[in-house]
């Protein structure tokens, strides 16, 4: 059984509150078909524009498209950036209560441009403003109200001035009070003042220059250091390819890989590892859970152009691929098939194995399995099916999922609605209507 599965059927829809620097991240996108007259450069010809949520506001993204309610806690100007944010919330569904307007202060804008899927340069623009006293206050006084029924504080710093020591410091001590963990991605080499936090996440090389270390140093021992300073209860070090350690206030360690297919762009990975861990603290999973589905979002990411969104589809169909062999669902595990099926063509055959794989059922099996826009679910009718016939199924490369209890198959059913459904009476295959004839004589 996929190993992941059983645990990533604990998620469900959770609060979790974001704050941090608002950024919007533009894309300028076109083809480079000549070099300039005017100095040795390419021309670009622009084909579209697309404006998103940058910093914070793609921490956001990734949490709703994950199933999170989302409460957004940021800073923006009174400008044009700062209005296609807030619409861009609201397109979302979020509430703008947490988005705080500071006069004379730029919203940050980073403009892409993009060539033949090739990021050709980044134009910023943006000031690192210092937030000012009263806003500060405008902030603390309205944390009660937007804590309630948060499950888990993000914080999600880009250094750009909006998270004071003074509202940090406040906000860890309301969430502490009200036993809400806080996860904060640091910025910096300053990291106490993230003091109290429940993990800290920075990446390798913030790690080292927040514990004033070279490379050349142990990683333990820039984690003592660190979690010393921020009195963190476990510290998260994103290590790029090498995956991610965490390091626990009793000295334990523990290491998780990444596997990657390919590296197509990093940005916003971090974002999606922040996004990831808190849904999965959100939901009561372990640190160590929560690093191991943290570290498969961040993999999808950065195998896509720009700042990835990462839904739970994406990570369910990532936890069946890195688990092939294993295509048997219980109802522990269904979950997750609910989710990496979700809008894909799916069509089930339903079979009876008493009388072991006939040559007609591995003949059905290879005619149904072999379209490569199909996934074939295979549901095996018998009450107590052969062990050594489920394994010979398994076996079968055409055979993607295996199904074996008839409430399981059900409640598949109501979620992803086949495409096609067929059952095996005898050596004869035939063609129902729908997945409800199968699944009332399940």
């Amino acid at each position: 059984m996929v190993r992941l599965t059983g645990i990533f059927s604990k998620l469900e829809p959770a609060k979790v509150l974001v704050i941090g620097d608002l950024m919007l991240d533009t894309y300028t996108i076109g083809k480079a078909r000549r070099i300039s007259p005017e100095a040795p450069v390419a021309v670009i010809h622009v084909q579209s524009e697309e404006n998103r949520p940058g910093g914070a506001g793609n921490v956001i993204l990734n949490l709703v498209s994950m199933g999170a309610e989302v409460i957004a806690v940021g800073r923006v100007g009174a400008d044009h950036a700062g209005d296609l944010l807030r619409k861009s919330f609201e397109g979302e569904g979020l509430s703008t209560e947490g988005l705080f307007v500071q006069p004379n202060y730029p919203t940050p804008v980073k403009n892409r441009i993009i060539a033949e899927n090739q990021q050709i340069v980044r134009i910023d623009h943006e000031k690192v403003l210092p937030i000012p006293e009263m806003l500060e206050q405008q902030v603390i006084e309205s944390l009660p109200a937007l804590l309630k029924d948060v499950k888990v504080v993000a914080i999600s710093d880009y250094g750009k001035g909006f998270l004071s020591k003074t509202l940090l410091s406040a906000l860890i001590e309301q969430a502490k009070s009200l036993d809400i963990p806080v996860i904060a991605d640091p910025k910096g080499i300053d990291f106490s003042k993230y003091q109290g936090a429940t993990i800290l996440k920075p990446n390798l090389s913030e790690a080292y220059a927040a514990a004033n270390l070279t490379p050349d140093i142990p990683l333990d021992q820039a984690a003592i250091r660190i979690l010393q300073l921020s009195k963190a209860k476990t510290l998260m070090v994103t290590r790029s390819e090498a995956g991610i350690s965490l390091f626990h206030q009793d000295g334990t360690r523990q290491d998780y890989p990444v596997r990657i297919r390919e590296v197509k762009d990093v940005t916003g990975a971090g974002d999606t590892v922040l996004a990831m861990l808190s849904f999965a603290i959100a939901n009561g999973l372990s640190v160590g859970e929560s690093a191991q589905l943290s570290n498969l979002a961040a993999g999808i990411a950065i195998e896509r152009f720009g700042c990835a969104r990462v839904t739970l589809s994406d990570l369910a169909w990532r936890l069946l691929e890195f688990d092939a062999a294993n295509k048997v669902f219980d109802v522990e595990h269904l979950f997750a098939l609910q989710k990496a099926l979700h809008g894909r063509k799916v069509a089930i055959l339903g079979l009876n194995g008493h009388k072991g794989l006939s040559s007609a059922i591995f003949n059905t099996i290879r005619q149904l399995g072999h379209r490569h826009d199909v996934d074939l679910l295979v549901y095996v009718k018998d009450e107590n099916p052969s062990e050594e016939f489920v394994n010979i199924l398994a076996a079968l490369h055409d055979v993607d999922f295996i199904i074996l209890q008839g409430e399981n198959l059900r409640s598949l059913c109501e979620k992803i609605h086949p495409e096609e459904v067929y059952v095996m009476e005898g050596d004869k295959l035939h063609k129902l209507d729908g997945a409800s004839a199968l699944v009332n004589n399940a």
